[in-house]
């Protein structure tokens, strides 16, 4: 596999691993384009404000640990939050990510470990191996 063809496999991977995630967790059908974050995730205009300044800055770390270290496995809001951070650091560049120590081979295995503590890591699993 060559590297241009391994990006787009990731991407795809993640893409389809939110999706899962957005129905599992929060119920809801994120094939409905028209929805904005704050709909699809139900967070208010300003914590993705915050979630995506904290991006934007490089604070990329900084944020994923802040976020990670209020979830709760069984609140919906924090996951929320989790998707939403781990859907928009995943349409930076490579090469913004890989300025501020991150990839995304890191957030596909950051939304591996929130499917781990959300119970559903056996469906994420399923979607690498097709």
């Amino acid at each position: 596999m060559n590297f241009e063809n391994e990006k787009d496999y990731i991407m795809r991977i993640i893409h389809e691993v939110i999706k899962l995630l957005i129905s599992l967790i929060l119920g809801k059908n994120a094939n409905q384009e028209e929805q904005s974050p704050e709909e699809i995730y139900s967070l208010s205009d300003s914590k993705c404000s915050q979630i995506k300044s904290m991006v934007d800055r490089g604070e990329i770390n900084e944020a994923e640990n802040m976020l990670f270290e209020k979830l709760d496995g069984t609140d919906k809001a924090s996951a929320a939050e989790m998707i939403f951070f781990y859907e928009y650091t995943s349409q930076k560049s490579s090469e913004f990510l890989k300025q501020h120590n991150y990839s995304k081979e890191e957030v596909l295995e950051g939304l591996r470990m929130l499917a781990a503590k959300t119970g559903f890591r056996h469906m994420t699993d399923l979607l690498e191996e097709s």
